[in-house]
């Protein structure tokens, strides 16, 4: 039983999905693209070259495609700054006393946590909000 180009080409579309499912690469998704478009040049009959042609130009096209656009938009805050990491960020604790370099605690969540003033001035005690999060040191900013 021989198996037909297109049938090669669905095959190897298959395999570079489930490598992308399997590492999350996105760029796999953008080459199975390209093994799709080869897979659709073999069902209308056109030669090996040209299946070969059609699938480098639609696959390196989407990778190029999409690593252009991931250029231009913004670079996502680190880890520890971002909200959609951890959803402290943006939430208000309240600060009761401060020592002489910007540092002290505040309980926050059931328990006791270190606090470590963001920004100019000396802090002085009243709510704050949640800028950045280190381990169990809350990094704070005035409301």
């Amino acid at each position: 039983m021989g198996w037909s180009l297109a049938t090669v080409w669905w095959i190897v579309t298959g395999v570079l999905v489930a490598v992308e499912l399997a590492t999350g690469s996105f760029y796999l998704l953008m080459l199975a693209l390209g093994a799709a478009a080869a897979a659709i040049a073999a069902h209308l009959g056109l030669g090996v070259n040209a299946q070969l042609v059609v699938g480098a130009v639609i696959g390196a096209g989407a990778v190029a495609a999409w690593h252009f656009k991931r250029r231009s938009m913004p670079a996502s805050p680190a880890a520890a700054e971002n909200r959609d990491v951890n959803l402290d960020i943006g939430e208000t604790v309240q600060v009761s006393d401060w020592d002489g370099q910007g540092s002290g605690s505040t309980q926050y969540r059931g328990a006791r946590w270190q606090v470590r003033h963001m920004g100019a001035g000396t802090p002085q005690a009243g709510r704050f909000v949640i800028r950045r999060v280190e381990a169990n040191r809350l990094f704070v900013e005035p409301i």
